[in-house]
């Protein structure tokens, strides 16, 4: 009777000194920030996107690209209690742009000061939302002028271009037509402003002393054959402020990211 007194004695001191340790080993991440870098990747299906390459569409007329940019924006990320924390709103509009890519093809953005947490979903906007615009020019900061600089701007009254892209297309009726795709909202008459959700494969951990990558990659073939398939002979080579076709191309372009990985450094 005494050695099962003492037995039960060292399994209740087992499972209280299993409790302590589980608590010690709950990680305290309040006031804790780290950094976050997410890697947009432009490609054609499953090729690289380089400029001046021929691609195919689905109906047969080809494509090459000179100029590749499109704006993101409200990069918000929700962790594993869905709670959502949004990058701060005057730091969280960027241009993506194919010739500042790096080697490996990729535009680094790079977020600092995010809350520490477990994420498991990012998301962000294609363009600009109408809110940013009420604004007024005076309320865009320092990102009016570089939007001006990269082209992406026409007059204010009119707004930003949310995608911009020049090339030439063939068909079977034209060889070498140009092709550019110059579109956004129009003010406040039209809203193309997109939001984008993807879940990550693996958690993201955000964290005082690590630096993860989020690998996120823009199939530019759907621009094109997405949501709606579009043919350039039909109107689409020439993509400005008509409600029709610029809702189309804002469409699609919501529906090419994914997130191919996650690293956590």
């Amino acid at each position: 009777m005494k050695i099962l007194k003492i037995s039960f004695a060292l399994l209740i001191c087992a499972i209280v000194s299993s409790c302590s340790n589980d608590d010690d080993n709950t990680e305290d991440l309040s006031g804790q920030t780290g950094e976050l870098i997410i890697k947009f990747d432009n490609g054609v299906g499953d090729q690289d996107f380089i400029f001046d390459t021929s691609y195919s569409k689905s109906n047969n007329e080809t494509y090459k690209l000179s100029t590749l940019k499109y704006l993101v924006s409200n990069i918000t990320l929700t962790d594993t209690e869905g709670n959502e924390y949004m990058y701060p709103s005057e730091k969280n509009v960027f241009i993506i742009s194919e010739a500042n890519a790096n080697n490996a093809g990729e535009i680094y953005v790079t977020l600092e000061d995010v809350d520490a947490a477990d994420y498991t979903s990012i998301s962000f906007g294609v363009g600009i939302d109408q809110g940013r615009y009420a604004l007024g020019a005076d309320g865009q900061g320092d990102f009016l002028t570089t939007a001006e600089a990269e082209g992406m701007m026409w007059s204010w009254a009119t707004g930003y271009r949310f995608t911009r892209i020049d090339g030439t297309y063939s068909s079977s009726t034209v060889t070498d037509e140009a092709l550019n795709i110059h579109m956004g909202s129009v003010g406040t008459s039209i809203d193309n402003y997109r939001e984008v959700t993807l879940s990550l494969p693996n958690t993201v951990l955000i964290r005082e002393d690590k630096s993860p990558q989020i690998h996120v990659v823009a199939d530019i073939a759907k621009l094109f054959d997405g949501t709606t398939s579009v043919s350039f002979d039909d109107g689409y080579a020439q993509v400005h402020v008509d409600e029709t076709t610029t809702g189309v191309i804002a469409n699609n372009a919501a529906d090419m990211f994914s997130v191919h990985h996650v690293h956590n450094e």
